[in-house]
């Protein structure tokens, strides 16, 4: 199959007729040499069953024997409560640090809950990636956005002063990173301001800077990519949904290269105070560290946390012919909804464990070729366990091999950056074969028969991994990467 059948003859990109043919028959012998490196089991989805190899040329199949493009992880940027350096988050995470403390922004005195993972104010230097018009008034969002966003591309080798970047068609670039809340802390100034001194005491700045689409129009502002750019806000499963649609506009020929994930910041009164009124979050105020604590039977609920998880995806295409470097591949993903309640989990677990099918369908792979799930575990009493059940579901029999840990024990929930900062934690264990442990599993759940890498980092070898997040709303995402195989 040539690459005139791939939807890239001439797509914005100037590309003679002749230099097209030219680069089909380039790529010809690559596209259709299939390495059949091993036989895929079947994918049991109830009535249905379906069996594939894992092809290797610039396509891949699903689970229905459709050829997709290949999609990559080139790049990865992180804005966390351990800095905005990924490996210094992921060494943090291997090490079992809690970043959990008790909240220094403002006073919450006689509170619930006066503890979350949050971002000290000068932990996070923009200094070279927002201008200093803008760090002054920017919410911590847009902000978090712009730095993860252009450190994911410093690290894809695409800094805006390299020839690498300049040399990237903007037209089939864009941007697609969603948050669950937006600018909720100049979303409060504002209304703060409204009251006190009418519209006259408001920002201009309070719609553009409140609103979730803004953070990936401010990164293709800057960086000049003009393709596909939005955001997406399905609360906790923001991150997941950026990822899977970012690849479908690049599996359509609507761009190259997507710059995608989560961010989030919400740690301000209004939405610490939500939470609080919403009986979501644990109240072990004495013992920040320990707060977090999935799959344990004290668990009382979850912690706030904040910041923003970016990936680089591209086309197999597009990062060979740059020469880029790849970190992981992207297999695949699915979203779904589970109908049932504003904020909690179908206890039968339907909605998670079709989400899981179908992820699995998408990327091609089976269920015995997964050995590795980034679980959402937000360490609240109903949400950890019916999470549990769910993947039990499709992970039947023996699961000795199967490990699942939960970052949001370290990190706590990132909310709309959780997806992100998850997908970023996935993809190192994939590069590394370091797993980082779930820590404060003291007393689990008896039922819990699963590895939950408990309180200390575990060495794997990662075949297949999944991450799943799920959100407010019945919202189901679960995504689908695995090393990068020639």
């Amino acid at each position: 199959m040539g690459l005139s059948k791939l939807g890239f003859v001439g797509v914005n990109c100037g590309v003679s007729g002749e230099l097209t043919r030219l680069r089909d028959k380039k790529y010809e012998g690559l596209n259709s040499f299939c390495i059949q490196n091993r036989q895929r089991s079947l994918i049991k989805n109830g009535s249905r069953s379906t069996s594939h190899v894992l092809s290797m040329g610039l396509t891949r199949k699903d689970g229905k024997g459709n050829e997709k493009k290949r999609i990559v992880v080139t790049g990865m940027g992180v804005v966390s409560c351990f800095g905005s350096d990924v490996d210094v988050f992921y060494d943090k995470l291997l090490a079992g640090t809690s970043g959990v403390r008790e909240v220094e922004a403002f006073d919450t005195e006689g509170w619930a809950t006066r503890i979350a993972a949050e971002i000290p104010k000068d932990l996070i230097d923009p200094t070279g990636y927002v201008s200093l018009k803008n760090i002054r008034r920017l919410d911590p969002f847009l902000m978090y956005t712009l730095v993860s966003g252009k450190k994911a591309l410093e690290n894809a080798g695409l800094g805006m002063d390299t020839d690498a970047f300049k040399a990237l068609e903007k037209t089939k670039c864009g941007v697609l990173i969603g948050s669950g809340m937006g600018g909720l802390n100049i979303y409060a100034q504002g209304v703060e301001k409204l009251l006190a001194k009418g519209p006259k005491g408001m920002s201009p700045f309070f719609i553009p800077y409140s609103i979730t689409n803004m953070g990936s129009a401010l990164l293709a502002i800057d960086v000049g990519f003009m393709g596909p750019n939005y955001s997406i806000s399905t609360a906790c499963a923001t991150g997941n949904y950026a990822i899977n649609n970012a690849a479908i506009h690049m599996q359509r020929g609507e761009a190259d290269l997507m710059v995608v994930g989560g961010v989030e910041a919400a740690i301000v009164p209004v939405g610490l105070g939500g939470f609080i009124a919403c009986r979501a979050l644990s109240s072990r105020n004495d013992e920040p560290t320990k707060a977090s604590r999935p799959w344990d039977k004290n668990r009382d609920g979850f912690v706030m946390g904040e910041g923003s998880g970016v990936l680089v995806l591209e086309t197999l295409e597009h990062a060979k012919e740059r020469g880029a470097n790849i970190i992981a591949e992207y297999f695949g993903g699915a979203q779904d909804c589970d109908a049932h309640h504003m904020t909690e989990p179908r206890q039968d677990g339907a909605g998670v464990r079709m989400c899981i099918e179908n992820a699995l369908s998408d990327a091609g792979v089976s269920v015995s070729d997964v050995n590795y799930i980034n679980a959402h575990a937000t360490s609240t009493p109903a949400g950890d366990m019916a999470e549990f059940r769910a993947v039990r579901s499709v992970f039947k029999g023996d699961v000795s091999n199967l490990k699942m840990n939960g970052t949001k024990s370290m990190i706590g929930h990132g909310l709309g950056a959780a997806g992100g900062l998850e997908a970023v934690a996935t993809v190192k264990a994939v590069a590394t074969g370091k797993l980082h442990p779930t820590i404060n599993v003291e007393n689990p759940e008896s039922e819990v028969d699963i590895d939950i890498v408990p309180n200390v980092m575990q060495e794997h070898e990662v075949n297949v991994a999944i991450s799943n997040s799920f959100g407010f709303g019945g919202h189901n995402s679960t995504v689908v990467f695995g090393k990068f195989v020639e």
